[in-house]
């Protein structure tokens, strides 16, 4: 499945984005699907990932509850709501899926072999 993230931008602290992750199959409701970053200088961390069997969601405990992935079925799309946004968010973001990915392997990039191309949030203070 091709990926293509998008939705990034440069905010303040406090405010909020909502990144989106298209995918170009029909089927993409039966894929696993992540969100990871990567922050200069470091590696890059899972985010939130929502898996491929009904409503069942991870999150980086980091996160404090301000992030929320969602998905819409009919424009085969995943979105990363994120609020509260602060500088230590600033980051690359990627979205990733595997097909029938669920559970907590969610949480490890190997888990995935699809890769959409990043999109950079830029939160300033």
């Amino acid at each position: 499945v091709q990926l293509q993230a998008s939705g990034g931008g440069l905010v303040q602290a406090g405010e909020s984005l909502r990144l989106s992750c298209a995918a170009s199959e029909r089927t993409f409701s039966s894929f696993g699907v992540g969100w990871f970053r990567q922050a200069p200088g470091k590696e890059r961390e899972f985010v939130a990932a929502l898996a491929s069997t009904g409503e069942q969601t991870f999150y980086s405990d980091s996160l404090a509850g301000r992030f929320v992935i969602s998905r819409d079925f009919a424009t085969n799309t995943v979105y990363l709501h994120m609020n509260r946004l602060n500088p230590e968010d600033t980051a690359v973001y990627y979205c990733a899926a595997q097909y029938g990915a669920s559970g907590t392997g969610l949480l490890d990039e190997s888990e995935y072999n699809s890769w959409g191309q990043g999109t950079l949030v830029t939160v300033s203070s």
